[in-house]
Order: C-alpha cells, then sequence, then structure tokens
C-alpha cells in the first residue's frame, strides 16, 4: 500500500437557515474572513444524504489568516432547512461542538462577554488550560481553546477552527476511525466524571467520559502552514443517559455541524487504507480515473465515510484554490509537490485581496 498525507482538519461544516447571518458572525466574533470557496451550485454526489435527489445548496468556506482551520457555512438554497427537533446535549452521537483557537483566552473571554451575552463563564479544561464556551446565533457550540500559535498577526485574539468534540457512544469502537485510521493516537487526557467547563451547554451537568486527542506524527503537506500542528479529536461519550444522534431523521447539510472535514495528499492510497480498517468510503466524488470535481472558484476530489456511530467525516483532496480571484489567479496543487509546505506570502495576499467584512 502506498503514502498518503493527512495534512490536518481542513474545516468544519456547519448547516445554518440563514448563510451570510451566521457568516457575519463568524466575523465579527472570530475572525474567520477570508472566503476561500463560494460555490451556489448543485450538489449532485451526495445522494445517499439527501434523499436520494440532487440538491441546491449554497456553501462558502472561510479560514482566518491568523492560522487554524475553516468553516464551512452551508444552506439549502431550495429546500428548507430541517433544524435539529432537540436541544443537543453534550455527547449526543456527531459533533457537538468546535474549538476556535486563541492566543489570550481570559483577554478574549473579557471581549466575547460584553458583546455577546451567550457566552459561558471562563473555565478550564480537564488538562488545566483556560477556555470557555459560546453559542452562536443558531444554537451551535463553540469552544475557546488557547492555542499561541499565529500565522500572521493582527488585532484579533481568535483565529480558526482547532478541532471538534463530537460523541460516541463507545470510545473504543470510535478510536479505530479516528486513531488507527486518522492518526490521532496521543491520549492528552482521559478524564471520566463532570466537568466545569460544559456546565454551560445543555446537559453539561452530567457525568462523561472525555477523551482527547492528538497526532503523535505531526501533518504533512502543503496547507500545512495555515493548519498548523494543532488540530486535535475530543472523543466524548455520555454515562448518566442514551445520547440523541444530532442527525438521526435529517439530511446531511440541514442545521447544525455537518461534518469534521480532513485534508488529504494522495485519496487512491487513502481510499485503500480505510477499506483495509473495514471502514469503505460511502461517497467518492470522482471513483474513476481522470475526472475532477469543482466547487465554486476550487476543485479537487472529496469523499465520505461513517464512523461507528453514522456520523460523518469528509476527506478533500484539493487540486486547485483561487489565490487573487479578482485577477483569475489559481493555485493548481497537480503542477508542485504538494507534500511541501506553501510559503506565508500566499496566505497573506489571500488576506490582502479575499477578506470580506460582516454586513
Amino acid at each position: 500500500m502506498g503514502e498518503f498525507l493527512i495534512s490536518g482538519i481542513q474545516q468544519v461544516g456547519v448547516g445554518t437557515v440563514d448563510m451570510r447571518k451566521s457568516w457575519d458572525w463568524f466575523i465579527d466574533m472570530f475572525g474567520i474572513d477570508v472566503k476561500i470557496i463560494d460555490d451556489d451550485t448543485v450538489a449532485e454526489r451526495m445522494l445517499r444524504y439527501t434523499g436520494g435527489k440532487p440538491q441546491k445548496r449554497h456553501a462558502i468556506i472561510a479560514i482566518s489568516t491568523r492560522g487554524g482551520s475553516g468553516l464551512e457555512v452551508w444552506q439549502y438554497s431550495e429546500r428548507k432547512p430541517e433544524p435539529i427537533p432537540f436541544k443537543v446535549a453534550v455527547g449526543d452521537l456527531g459533533v457537538f461542538m468546535a474549538m476556535v483557537k486563541c492566543c489570550d483566552v481570559a483577554a478574549y473571554h473579557a471581549e466575547a462577554n460584553a458583546k455577546w451575552e451567550k457566552t459561558g463563564p471562563l473555565t478550564q479544561s480537564p488538562d488545566g488550560k483556560p477556555c470557555f464556551l459560546i453559542e452562536d446565533p443558531y444554537g451551535n457550540m463553540f469552544q475557546i481553546v488557547e492555542d499561541k500559535s499565529v500565522l500572521i498577526g493582527d488585532k484579533r485574539l481568535t483565529g480558526g477552527v482547532v478541532g471538534a468534540m463530537t460523541g460516541v457512544s463507545d470510545i473504543g469502537e470510535a478510536r479505530k476511525v479516528y486513531s488507527d485510521i486518522l492518526g490521532f493516537d496521543k491520549v492528552v487526557y482521559d478524564k471520566t466524571g463532570t466537568f466545569e467547563d460544559l456546565a454551560f451547554m445543555e446537559g453539561g451537568s452530567q457525568k462523561y467520559r472525555r477523551v482527547l486527542l492528538e497526532r503523535s506524527v505531526p501533518f504533512a503537506g502543503a496547507l500545512t502552514t495555515l493548519y498548523g500542528q494543532g488540530s486535535r479529536i475530543e472523543l466524548v461519550q455520555a454515562l448518566d443517559r442514551t445520547p440523541r444522534k444530532i442527525f438521526e431523521g435529517r439530511y446531511w447539510g440541514d442545521p447544525g455541524f455537518i461534518q469534521i472535514c480532513f485534508d488529504i495528499v494522495n485519496m487512491n492510497e487513502f481510499k485503500k487504507f480505510c477499506a483495509s480498517k473495514g471502514f469503505p468510503f460511502t461517497v467518492d466524488s470522482c471513483p474513476e480515473e481522470g475526472v475532477h470535481f469543482d466547487m465554486g472558484d476550487g476543485g479537487g476530489r472529496f469523499t465520505y465515510l461513517e464512523d461507528p456511530d453514522g456520523s460523518l467525516l469528509e476527506f478533500v483532496e484539493v487540486e486547485k484554490i483561487p489565490i487573487l480571484k479578482k485577477l483569475g489567479l489559481v493555485l493548481d496543487f497537480t503542477k508542485r509537490d504538494r507534500s511541501k509546505p506553501l510559503p506565508k506570502f500566499l496566505f497573506r495576499l489571500l488576506g490582502m485581496f479575499m477578506r470580506e467584512k460582516a454586513n
């Protein structure tokens, strides 16, 4: 079996009922304001998860030039989005919280608390680091975590996404995907009990087992310059109740955290590796040699698999991304060594020419 690379978390998808309002909030609160992809077309290759029919949707992928992963803000264009029919609680099956990096958590807590009422108290995570929770206008929960790495400095304290919490029914089974396939094999902590840092969220006072995972092998690939080495996954298992499946009876792309997406180099070999571990792809945008997939001004290949609880994980092998859209300049990854990190100045250019302000 040949070589493949995992470059980090590319983005976390967020379904919404109003994409513009959601993204404006992410711009204002987190500074995730550099638009990489803007795609308002029909999703034709996700029929397994969209009721067997192609669905028109509008998706924006945006990043912060301070570094970290992006957010994919996603809304159905013609079908009415189906909201989550219950209040998502800690440990419900699927992604229930995304992590946002911050170089000074205490200072940003004061800033956030002053302008947004759905800001939780300043606490500590199980490894003793400062953190707090903040809920967006549509009920999605974010954990602000300490990460002092900065790609391109500015006045903001927050950067992009660095990880996610996902609810699982059995941590040992879940690690067959998150550790054995994705390489998150380093246990930062494995704690069982009740946790002060979760108390702000529904069900936060109940008992859980929490395992925070990082990779012992560094991420590698062109976009590690942006993502950094801080990507992490926290598996959370509810012990006091039977958790609910967040996307039960709803479509991919409906409101809530849709998926965690990973950046892959050499998808063909990764596909073989996943199948050998008993987790074959459930979706492959380009199963045939020479077929390409375009998404707005970007393009590449995307695939999906399900973790043991049926939660979706996405993988993208990037072929092109716009660098200076106004000038029609595109970075073609097929014409460069994709294992070599991109130079920092390219992300500075993105910030200069592709940054947007909230409406």
